[in-house]
């Protein structure tokens, strides 16, 4: 029943021209480089580490690879985190 009311949210909001990310609470991700990391929408870190960190979010968790890893901001619902990264990936 949940999948059927997103599925018509994203279709009326594709027709809106909402921003999806904002109106669905999708996460955002901002990379730049392989230095820095900005993820909008989150639901809070799940684990922290220099080589790997968990955020959680409302499609599972995100999980960042690399090392040297520091918050460099962090708030309600959006963090910054800078270190060297290897790789981005989702766990359901």
């Amino acid at each position: 029943m949940e999948e059927k009311f997103q599925n018509g949210k994203e279709k009326v909001l594709n027709k809106l021209d909402f921003p999806r990310d904002i109106s669905l609470d999708l996460p955002k991700i901002i990379v730049v480089g392989n230095r820095e990391i900005t993820i909008e929408n989150h639901k809070g870190i799940i684990f922290f580490e220099t080589n790997v960190v968990k955020i959680n979010s409302r499609i599972g968790a995100i999980i960042i690879e690399g090392k040297g890893f520091e918050i460099l901001f962090i708030a309600e619902t959006s963090i910054t985190i800078s270190g060297i990264f290897n790789g981005i990936s989702y766990e359901r």
